[in-house]
């Protein structure tokens, strides 16, 4: 299975230990399904870490390091307008250009589409419940 995170989910990883988001990235690390980013997502990701939760820039190339070690990055061609929040559109255009099965997101804006170009955008907590089910 191939999926794209929403950078609120590994933002929720590195401030929240114990998190639903760090669950999700430990199971990244341990190749239970191909995490796919892009440089847009990891931008993003570095700039929330240090605008809004003040992070030390030596923490977040930690972070994006050991993103970058669990996922696929690449850096998506296709340019989107599918949402106002610019974003959102990043998130789009990995889950597109990756052909990814699935998106992974706590933005209600995304949500709100519940599918892009045949591709499910779910949240968090549904996704982590495929994982419950295989004991």
């Amino acid at each position: 299975m191939r999926v794209v995170f929403d950078s609120n989910l590994f933002i929720s990883a590195f401030v929240v230990p114990g998190s639903q988001g760090e669950r999700a990235l430990l199971l990244a690390q341990a190749n239970r399904f191909e995490l796919h980013t892009s440089v847009a997502i990891l931008t993003e990701t570095a700039g929330v870490l240090r605008r809004k939760f003040g992070q030390d820039e030596g923490d977040i190339k930690q972070a994006l390091r050991l993103i970058g070690r669990a996922a696929v990055v690449s850096k998506p061609t296709s340019k989107l307008r599918v949402v106002d929040d610019e974003a959102d559109n990043r998130i789009l255009e990995c889950a597109l250009d990756n052909r990814v099965d699935l998106v992974v997101t706590g933005d209600r804006h995304l949500l709100k589409l519940r599918r892009f170009e045949g591709i499910p955008i779910v949240r968090l907590a549904d996704f982590l419940r495929l994982f419950a089910k295989e004991g």
